[in-house]
């Protein structure tokens, strides 16, 4: 046999070595799964404590099945996560489980466009140096420890969503901690236990800080309104911050030690980084005019979108809007070109297109409704804390899975009319709910910050939900602390006095 016969052979042999059995299996796991799903008989429908009969349509059995086929494919990435979420608009018009204008209309929802124009801000950052001038001034103050710059990003995190959304946080801390992980290895792509601690610990936190303010995520506002138009009790902005605080500041801890057990960096400290970041940073002279535009831009939609909060006659601006502002005037300015605009992570844009689409499909086909009646109907009969975690638990599983704040749309009414006749505050639920709605630490189209840090490639979808189970359960377990505990000594109602 001639060298070429042969080696044309031997590739054909490694060709089939190297097939990927796995992602097959993984594959047709999450078609069969939709398709045993879709063609089952229907199920049996769930009936709320006031006798309210919530049917599971063909349509809604379908989106349960589609959620289950994404899940998969997502966490074991079978394909790109983006064209997994492509894959969510095509089922749902191929299997006339929704409109195909409908469906794919959702993909440009507002939602998403406030990720487009956060991941600008990012960019932004990069593109005019400012990612690394702020690098460089934080190690320089924070040392050489790696346990160390873990709270140090994670501390940083956590006190910006007390003024910004949670994922304009994440997009503008993304390339900051690129350039720190940059620091630690001379190969950027190289992946690492620190790595990986890192940006999974940016997306966990971000999600922690979230809750303390209204500013960190539009869930809190939702949730107030519900609470307001069923109790017709008003929480206010700092009450919020009051019991919501000390959960954040203890989540931050508890991650911090949670990412050293789980991810112990490689090593203890990175000789001579702190004179390195020193160095650096002073060769980058002062601060140029193109910075501090592109500052003044940034920092002036934050402000706006902080004020929303203060100011109802400003909710008529949408934040979708206002961000998308700031994306404009950094093209007006000059600060970013086209050919920066095409460095946009799409297939980010894309996974929580495909998010928001099956949140709004398992929404207005009623499966998410038939799902929280039923769930919440296990509870109805058990202790009032028992109850009330049953309830963060479902608000828990379900914000991985579609919107938090379709999660807190479905569940909280639901709860707020069982909640009396078992003698439960609605309060207790009301914040038991937002804190397990801040923190989804299983998929990456859970929260926006969770697919920005993603976008490091220092670990897997399946990484970071296998990361996830135990801090979830270790947010639960803090959760019960403060229920028992805590939130009553800070004068909080757990239960309703008991009628003469």
């Amino acid at each position: 046999m001639s060298d070429a016969a042969q080696g044309a052979v031997n590739a054909d042999a490694k060709t089939k070595a190297s097939f990927d059995w796995k992602r097959l299996f993984f594959m047709l796991l999450g078609l069969a799964l939709f398709l045993i799903v879709y063609y089952c008989p229907a199920w049996p429908s769930a009936i709320d404590p006031q006798g309210k009969t919530f049917e599971l349509t063909q349509q809604g059995k379908a989106s349960l099945g589609l959620f289950l086929l994404a899940a998969v494919w997502w966490v074991f990435e079978v394909i790109p996560i983006g064209i997994t979420g492509i894959t969510i608009g095509v089922l749902q018009s191929m299997f006339l489980i929704r409109e195909t204008r409908v469906a794919l209309t959702d993909f440009m929802d507002t939602s998403v466009w406030f990720i487009v124009g956060s991941l600008v801000i990012g960019l932004t950052f990069t593109k005019t140096g400012l990612t690394r001038r702020l690098a460089y001034k934080m190690l320089s103050l924070i040392g050489e420890k790696t346990a160390n710059i873990y709270l140090g990003c994670f501390a940083m995190t956590l006190a910006l969503t007390l003024i910004m959304a949670h994922t304009a946080v994440a997009a503008t801390l993304f390339p900051l901690l690129m350039a720190i992980y940059a620091m630690y290895t001379d190969d950027p792509n190289e992946k690492t236990n620190f790595g990986k601690g890192l940006f999974i610990g940016m997306a966990y936190v971000a999600g922690a800080g979230s809750i303390i303010t209204l500013l960190g995520a539009a869930r809190g506002a939702v949730a107030l309104g519900f609470y307001k138009e069923i109790v017709h009790k008003d929480i206010g902005f700092f009450e919020l911050s009051y019991y919501m605080a000390p959960v954040g500041i203890v989540m931050l801890f508890v991650l911090w030690g949670f990412m050293m057990v789980r991810f112990k960096p490689e090593r203890k400290t990175i000789p001579g980084l702190k004179e390195r970041a020193t160095r650096l940073y002073t060769e980058l002279g002062p601060i140029s005019r193109r910075e501090i535009t592109a500052l003044v831009i940034i920092l002036s939609a934050i402000v706006v979108l902080g004020l929303r909060a203060f100011f109802p006659a400003m909710k008529v601006l949408d934040k979708s809007a206002i961000i998308l502002a700031s994306t404009v005037l950094l093209f007006v300015f000059n600060i970013l070109t086209i050919k920066d605009f095409e460095e946009t992570p799409w297939n980010i844009v894309l996974l929580f297109g495909g998010a928001m689409s099956i949140g709004y499909c398992l929404w207005q086909t009623g499966a998410a409704s038939w799902l929280a009646v039923n769930w919440l109907g296990m509870f109805k009969e058990a202790p009032g804390v028992v109850f009330t975690l049953g309830i963060a638990f479902f608000v828990l599983v379900m914000t991985n899975l579609i919107m938090n704040v379709a999660a807190i749309a479905i569940s909280l009414p639901v709860a707020f009319t069982i909640a009396p006749y078992l003698g439960v505050d609605p309060e207790v639920i009301l914040f038991a709910s937002l804190v397990t709605a801040g923190m989804p630490f299983l998929l990456l189209v859970g929260a926006a910050p969770n697919a920005i840090a993603y976008e490091s490639k220092q670990f897997t979808s399946g990484e970071f939900f296998t990361t996830g189970l135990p801090a979830s359960g270790i947010l639960m377990v803090v959760l019960t602390l403060f229920v028992l505990v805590i939130w009553p000594l800070m004068g909080m109602s757990t239960s309703l006095p008991v009628a003469p």
